[in-house]
Parts: structure tokens; C-alpha cells; sequence
């Protein structure tokens, strides 16, 4: 007696089937993971950071970004474009003011709605938004390890993350997330030495190379009654040879530039002097003393600035590093 089913055999057969096709699924993902392994390892962190300088600089974008400092977070809206080597852009705070910051080259007017008010300041930061990255020129030495961490995914694209641990505690690390495609990073991490995040930029969702139309730049709201306020004073700068050393240098900082500035608002020039480890910098400001209480700390986000007198100087330094090393380099400042 035939005991079988009718159809076994071809539920059998499809069986057979979908384990075949399953593996050979399986087969193709391996082989594509060990591709895209191969593909990831044949660029090295440091070739990867040059290509994210080259994208910051060079790639025009659209999107939402998420910052976050200290645990509080700020949406902005984004829209950037260069042209001819011009930059434009446009920051636009989604809560609260709905400040606005509108860049043409090295103008930048910065709206404020609230109180019917813009500011006209030059900049020369090479991006509003990624102005403390690190450049395609960083020299990692004993101060810092760079890593491929791994593959990851961020506002829906595929993305290779990026970690900069340093050594000592005189210095922060960081964490980026490079999209696979074009090396721009899609998201940032500033890191306190116990492992906090000080700082986060993330894009919730982005369009890499967009055309951006020139209404694009336009206010958003009518600037009809608002009062302008421009700088009175443009910041000069002029390369000079000091008399001021620091005694106390943490490990791996260097004097990149010394200048004097007339900064906007200040009766006589400064002394700056700008120190750098390749990846973090703190500048030095060496003027006359001021009338009244000197404020010694203080923080925004991931930057740290610390003031003292030193005879009828006040010196302040300021940096994106941890307190102890503007401390330090402050309180070791000593003319020569």
C-alpha cells in the first residue's frame, strides 16, 4: 500500500530547494562581507581622513543635524554649496530663537528674529558646522591611536567608523562616522577621557552633492525694521617673533603661529600664540590687564578656557581639550 501523501514528494523537492537556495545565499553574503572587509581594510585611517578633509571642503549638502553639548540637544536645518571655491551657507535652529546663520565667502550675517537684529562678522573657518575636525594633514604620534573600528549605518546610509584615542589625559578623543561613498562625515563624537560624549553632530538625514538653488540662502524671515550691526573693527593679524614660552607644555604640543591681533572691542593688541599636537590646538591670548574680576574657567560644550594675571598681564587659554591642559599652559606661560 502506497503510504505517502499526495504532494510529499514535491514538498520534499521544494525543501531541497529553498536549503539550496539558502545556502547559496549564505555563499553570496560571505563572499559580498569579505569583499566590502577587503574593500574597507584597503584604505587606511589615515587615507580616509584625508578624503573627509577633501569632502568637508569641497562637497555641497542639504540636511537635518542633531548637535548635542553637555546633554543638550539643538536640531538645525543645513544647507551648503561651493562655487568657484565660494562658500555658502546656511544654519537655520529649528526651537526656541530660530537664529539664523547665513555664510557668503567670509561674511556671515547672523539673524536674530527675537530681537530684530543682525550681526555682520567675518569668518574664516573652512566649514561652520566642522570646524574642529581633523585635516588630511594630522600627524599621529605617540599622542594618539587611529582606528578602523568598523561598517555601520547612519541617516540610512552605509558609513565606516573611525576612532582617535589619545594616551594621556591632556587631550580628548574622537569618534567618526565616514559615509562609505564619499568619506563626509555623517556623524561626530568629542570624548571625555571616562568615555562621555561632550560633543555630537549627527544628520538624521542628508542629500550628498545636492544642487543647491541660490533662494536657497535667502533669510528666512523679513529683515524689513531689523537694525544691522557690523563689525567696527576688522580682526588684524600679524606674524611677529615673541618673548613668551610656555614652561609647562603638555607632551606633543608644539608653537604653530605667533601674532599680534587687534581683536574688535580691544583697546591695544594681543599676543597670540596658537599651539597644536597635529589634531588639537589651544590658543594663548596675552594682553593687559583688565579692570575688574577675572573669570579663571570656563566651559561651552568640549571647549575649556582658563585666565590668570601675571603681572599686569592676563593670559588666557582656550581650546577644545580637557580643563587640565589650558590650565596648565596658562599657569606656565612665562615671558623669556
Amino acid at each position: 500500500m502506497d503510504l505517502s501523501l499526495p504532494g510529499l514528494h514535491i514538498m520534499q523537492m521544494n525543501n531541497t530547494t529553498r536549503t539550496s537556495a539558502f545556502s547559496s545565499l549564505l555563499t553570496i553574503g560571505v563572499l559580498l562581507s569579505s569583499h566590502s572587509a577587503i574593500a574597507l581594510a584597503a584604505d587606511g585611517p589615515n587615507e580616509w581622513l584625508g578624503r573627509m578633509s577633501n569632502a568637508v571642503q569641497n562637497m555641497s549638502y542639504e540636511g537635518t543635524v542633531i548637535r548635542t553639548r553637555r546633554g543638550e540637544a539643538e536640531t538645525l536645518k543645513v544647507v551648503r554649496s561651493v562655487e568657484d571655491g565660494v562658500v555658502s551657507e546656511k544654519l537655520t535652529l529649528q526651537e526656541g530663537s530660530s537664529l539664523e546663520i547665513i555664510r557668503k565667502g567670509d561674511e556671515v550675517h547672523c539673524i536674530l528674529p527675537d530681537s530684530k537684529s543682525v550681526l555682520v562678522e567675518s569668518w574664516d573657518n573652512q566649514s561652520t558646522l566642522f570646524s574642529t575636525l581633523p585635516g588630511r594633514d594630522i600627524r599621529f604620534g605617540s599622542e594618539y591611536d587611529l582606528s578602523i573600528v568598523r561598517e555601520d549605518r547612519v541617516a540610512g546610509r552605509k558609513a565606516v567608523l573611525l576612532a582617535i584615542r589619545p594616551h594621556d589625559e591632556f587631550r580628548f578623543g574622537h569618534r567618526l562616522w565616514l559615509d562609505r561613498s564619499t568619506a563626509f562625515p555623517l556623524r561626530t563624537e568629542l570624548i571625555d577621557g571616562d568615555g562621555t560624549i561632550l560633543e555630537q553632530i549627527k544628520f538624521a538625514d542628508i542629500n550628498l552633492d545636492a544642487k543647491i538653488s541660490v533662494e536657497a540662502f535667502s533669510p528666512s524671515v523679513s529683515l524689513e525694521n531689523f537694525t544691522w550691526y557690523a563689525e567696527t573693527v576688522k580682526r588684524v593679524e600679524v606674524e611677529v617673533k615673541i618673548d613668551w614660552a610656555c614652561d609647562g607644555l603638555p607632551p606633543g604640543f608644539r608653537v604653530v603661529s605667533t601674532k599680534t591681533e587687534q581683536l574688535p572691542g580691544a583697546d591695544a593688541p594681543v599676543t597670540h600664540i596658537l599651539y597644536s599636537d597635529g589634531l588639537a590646538t589651544v590658543s594663548v591670548f596675552i594682553g593687559q590687564v583688565h579692570k575688574g574680576k577675572l573669570a579663571r574657567r570656563s566651559n561651552i560644550g568640549g571647549s575649556n578656557a582658563y585666565s590668570m594675571q601675571l603681572a599686569n598681564y592676563q593670559i588666557t587659554a582656550i581650546g577644545e581639550v580637557p580643563a587640565v591642559t589650558v590650565q596648565r599652559i596658562a599657569s606656565s606661560m612665562r615671558q623669556r
